[in-house]
This record gives C-alpha cells, sequence and structure tokens, in this order.
C-alpha cells in the first residue's frame, strides 16, 4: 500500500522534573512508555528533541539577583555602565535588570526603537513617521519619549509599559532610546551589551569608539559565584524568569546528555535514533511581529546527524517545470527516480530553488518548540518521526 503520512511530530508527557533528576532515564522511560502505550514503531532517524529547560532544572541551573549583582561588582570598576540594547522581556531581561541594579552602580539603559532585537516594540514605524522622527539618528531621552508617545505606552500584547518596568526595578536606573550602542559612550565608558545575535558586533563597535570596559550578557555568570549556577558559554543569555529574585540560567553540557540518550534508545530498539536540546524555535510572528529566538541558539547541542542543512528537491518547482505533461503515475514515478538519483550529491540551484536553506536543528527545532510550547501541555520531549523520509520513502 502506498505510504500515505509524512513527518509526524508527537509530544512526549514526562513527570515533573526536579533538581538533582536522572534526565537520561526520564526522557528514555517517557519514550518507551509512549511508544507502548500508543503502539508506535520507532525507525532509524526517528529524532528526538528535549527542551533545555528540563536540563536546567535537573541540573539545578539557578543564580539569584545578588549573585548578578556580586558578579558586575567583580567585573565593573567604576561607578556607571551602560546597558545597550537589552529586550523588552518579563521573562527573560526584567530580573536580570533587577540583579544588575542590586549592584549599586548608576545604570544608563539604552533601548533600541522602535522595536528590541527580537522584534517587541515600543512603537510603530508610521507613528514614527507621522512625528518626523528618524530612529537611525535621533537619540532620546526618556523626557523625549514620554512628550512624544504619552505617559504609558503598553505593548499590544503583553499590556506592559517597558519603559516604566525598568525604570522601576531601582532608583539607580536612567533610560534612552537610540540605535547606534556608541551613543551609551556620552554617558559612561564602562558597557553591558545586551543584545543577543548582535552580540560581537556590538561589543566591536563598542571598542573600537574608546570603552573602557565591555561586557556581554554572555560573559555574566559564565562561572559560578558563590556556588551558583552559570553557564561558561552564554552566561545569562538564555535565562528565564524562575522567580522575582531568580534566573533558570541556559542548560550546560549538553552534548553529553544527547549522546546518552542517544545510546540507550538505539540499544533498546536496534536502531539510530537523532537527539536534539532545544530552545527557542527561529520563526517570526507575523501578528505580533516578534522574532521567537531569545535564546542564544535554537539548539545548543545535537547528535552528528542532525549537523548541516537540507538537501532537497523543490517539488513545486520540478512539478511545474519538468512533470506537467505526465500523468499522476508518470509524475510520482519520475520525481521518485530524480530524488533516489539525487544520493548525496548536492542539487543544483534550480532543482533546490526555494527550499528553506536553514541548518536541520534550526527547522527541527522550530518544530520542537510548536509542538511542545511554552504553557501548559506537559510535553517537554517531542518525538519527531519520518522527518528524513522524502516522496520516495515507503
Amino acid at each position: 500500500m502506498t505510504r500515505t503520512v509524512g513527518t509526524v511530530a508527537r509530544g512526549i508527557r514526562t513527570p515533573i522534573v526536579k533538581e538533582g533528576d536522572d534526565i537520561v532515564s526520564i526522557v528514555v522511560d517517557s519514550i518507551v512508555e509512549a511508544q507502548k502505550s500508543e503502539n508506535l514503531v520507532l525507525k532509524d532517524k526517528d529524532v528526538i528533541g528535549i527542551t533545555e529547560s528540563l536540563i536546567a532544572r535537573a541540573q539545578g541551573n539557578y543564580a539569584t539577583t545578588s549573585e548578578i549583582a556580586e558578579d558586575i561588582k567583580n567585573k565593573y570598576p567604576g561607578d556607571t555602565i551602560g546597558i545597550v540594547f537589552p529586550i523588552l522581556s518579563r521573562n527573560r531581561f526584567s530580573v536580570l535588570l533587577k540583579g544588575i541594579a542590586e549592584s549599586g552602580k548608576k545604570l544608563v539603559v539604552l533601548l533600541s526603537y522602535p522595536s528590541d532585537e527580537v522584534g517587541n516594540h515600543l512603537m510603530s514605524l508610521d507613528t514614527l513617521d507621522e512625528l518626523k522622527i528618524n530612529p537611525y539618528d535621533r537619540v532620546l531621552t526618556e523626557s523625549e519619549y514620554r512628550e512624544f508617545f504619552g505617559s504609558s505606552v503598553k505593548h499590544e500584547f503583553t499590556g506592559i509599559d517597558y519603559v516604566d518596568l525598568y525604570k522601576c526595578l531601582g532608583d539607580n536606573i536612567e533610560i534612552i532610546l537610540a540605535n547606534d550602542p556608541r551613543v551609551i559612550l556620552n554617558y559612561t565608558k564602562d558597557v553591558l551589551v545586551s543584545d543577543i545575535h548582535t552580540r560581537k558586533r556590538t561589543k566591536r563597535l563598542l571598542r573600537e569608539a574608546g570603552a573602557n570596559t565591555v561586557y556581554g550578557l554572555d560573559e555574566i555568570l559564565n562561572t559560578p559565584i558563590n556556588g551558583s549556577g552559570y553557564n561558561e558559554e552564554y552566561g545569562l543569555l538564555g535565562s528565564n524568569l524562575a522567580s522575582d529574585h531568580e534566573v533558570k540560567l541556559f542548560t550546560r553540557d549538553c552534548q553529553k546528555y544527547v549522546e546518552e540518550i542517544k545510546t540507550k534508545l538505539d540499544e533498546i530498539y536496534n536502531i539510530e535514533t537523532e537527539v536534539m536540546v532545544y530552545g527557542d524555535g527561529a520563526f517570526k510572528d507575523p501578528i505580533g511581529k516578534i522574532w521567537e529566538l531569545a535564546d542564544p541558539v535554537v539548539s545548543p547541542g545535537f547528535t552528528a546527524g542532525l549537523k548541516g542543512t537540507p538537501n532537497e528537491i523543490k517539488l513545486k518547482y520540478i512539478a511545474d517545470t519538468e512533470l506537467s505533461d505526465l500523468s499522476p503515475d508518470e509524475a510520482l514515478k519520475a520525481v521518485t527516480e530524480k530524488i533516489y538519483a539525487k544520493g548525496t550529491d548536492q542539487l543544483s540551484q534550480e532543482e533546490s530553488i526555494g527550499t528553506t536553506p536553514r541548518q536541520i536543528t534550526d527547522l527541527l527545532g522550530s518544530l520542537c518548540d510548536l509542538t511542545s510550547g511554552s504553557g501548559d501541555k506537559g510535553t517537554p520531549v517531542v518525538l519527531v518521526q519520518g522527518y528524513f523520509d522524502s516522496l520516495a520513502a515507503e
């Protein structure tokens, strides 16, 4: 019988994970239980995705605002710190700013506008056009921001006035708006770079312009402070609110976990699985304009079979250019032969045109993130089957 189903993603329920739990056994046991209860047939190249927060919780990878403040005091000798390009987020940045403010230093927070790096808007470009404000050369003080946009400018979805939220986290905080990070050097030469995916360029621009002390969020809590959690590669990047005085840091040592989980599942089912840890997916909400990727990477750890980009034929292109005169059966046979013929060779630009030129882990991570969600589904593990199959697969 001709196969009628392609890729399938299933959210897998797990127990509530606590610090110190054996995360490898929990993930493997949850997959085995789901396989038995749903009569699933696991196959080669099935993918198991594990949300990074599950591992971080088992690791106890947490830090308090006082520990953040301690690291800030250790790294910044001056009395004033400029904080450049933080994202607008209660979950991601507000508690970090609270910890930084607890250092007792004066903080000048430079917000990009009309939106932050991941698409949270303070105002629309249309509004800026109406006011004849060029965001690329105009620096706004907080008072000018209020003069132009009102006393309570709230985010469309969250209802939060982010300027007010950040300003109220300490009596030592001043806020300005600009899109050139070097503006901060008019206030202080000591800078904490807080953008995520453009942080290397921001650091370079600041150093070239004469900044004295420049660190990024990826360099705060990159080692433990008084026994705190840490992330040696990403520091505070990828952290999430755990309480009003604590954050869960981005998970560490992911490669160890994915390899161990793969080994156990391969032994149980006598197949070759692929395993990955995922955080935020890499997609953009067309209505809210928010780009989801607030983590430093989609996948901080994955097995070897998930490296690279897809090598796929664009069926729509082939159908329109080569198959239009063929019957359905002839067209299917021709496509199947073309898929088999490609093997591992890279396709021509014409054959692959329109296929998504992204890393496999970014595509799968987005699928897993959308499947597991960030709410109350209770499925922090995702089983993806058939992702690497083509139309030629039986």
